[in-house]
């Protein structure tokens, strides 16, 4: 009598695939669009170079020298390799202004979107969770804020607390304060209704516990995406504050205010005007694509 011998079975574990690591998922969908990438990189970038300004930039950015006013780009007859991309009208260099203007333009974007995030989304988390007379107060006042031109909102916001930095930065988180505070609400009602924070009320669990603990996580998707589309958002609105003359102050190298400063040579210094507005797009640009890669990444619904 002859026997076959066994034929092993290779087991379940090892006959499914292992799941992907939640950020290698993330990448995979993230990376998977180009424009998103080069946001990324240029965002990292333009990050480097706000950080290390002190090093990279070759002159101070308020350091003045008669001797070279309106000096052009070094590739343009007239240029001087000393100032790659010119100086303006009092002889400061473009370049070093421009890396200098990126710490504060990106500090600007970062401060309004940290304020606007937190205040949001703590008013957004208690209107979705307790509902009723609260939530009903609160969004009528961001439906409100949302009916004025926000350009036009911030202008009346730093007329009345005077102009400056920190004043145009308050003005432009109040005018992006309602995208926060209406996307955490609608996360928030939605995830109420799931089973597990019904478990955790079962389980004995209090009210701020299930919103901070259970609720509060599941919302931070949708809130990242609006955080990187805000920076752009914060960027732009700082920019229009400072070109009128009412966010940041001469001589500070933000880049509303030396476009503002170079207004009246556009005709015959082009570089003076053309740098910064280059600045203010790409910069904004790549945080848009940026902002659109983590949404398609974050979104379940997205995904394919």
């Amino acid at each position: 009598m002859t026997t076959t011998p066994a034929v092993a079975m290779p087991p379940e574990s090892t006959a499914q695939a292992a799941p992907l690591h939640p950020f290698k998922d993330f990448w995979r969908y993230f990376s998977a669009n180009r424009g998103a990438l080069g946001g990324l990189v240029i965002v990292a970038t333009v990050l480097l170079l706000a950080a290390f300004a002190n090093v990279v930039a070759p002159y101070n950015p308020d350091l003045t020298d008669n001797t070279v006013f309106l000096v052009p780009p070094a590739w343009q007859a007239g240029g001087s390799s000393a100032h790659l991309l010119g100086t303006d009208a009092i002889g400061r260099d473009i370049l070093s202004r421009l890396i200098h203007g990126a710490r504060l333009s990106l500090s600007i974007g970062i401060a309004v979107v940290a304020i606007s995030v937190l205040v949001g989304t703590t008013l957004g988390l208690l209107a979705g969770y307790f509902r009723g007379v609260f939530e009903i107060a609160v969004m009528r006042i961001m439906d409100i804020i949302l009916t004025l031109p926000s350009l036009l909102l911030a202008i009346v916001i730093v007329a009345i607390l005077g102009p400056g930095l920190m004043n145009a930065m308050l003005a432009v988180a109040i005018v992006v304060l309602p995208h926060y505070v209406r996307i955490t609400r609608a996360a928030v009602i939605s995830e109420t209704s799931r089973d597990y924070v019904t478990a955790a009320r079962m389980g004995g669990a209090g009210h701020w516990r299930i919103m901070f603990s259970e609720v509060l996580p599941n919302c931070t998707a949708p809130l990242i995406v609006q955080a990187s589309l805000g920076i752009s958002t914060a960027i732009l609105d700082a920019a229009a504050l400072g070109f009128l003359g009412l966010g940041a102050q001469p001589p500070s190298p933000e880049w509303g205010t030396m476009l503002a400063d170079a207004r009246e040579f556009v005709l015959r210094a082009w570089w003076v005007v053309t740098f910064p507005g280059l600045a203010i797009l790409v910069t904004v640009l790549a945080f848009n694509l940026l902002g659109d890669g983590l949404r398609d990444a974050l979104d379940p619904k997205l995904k394919r």
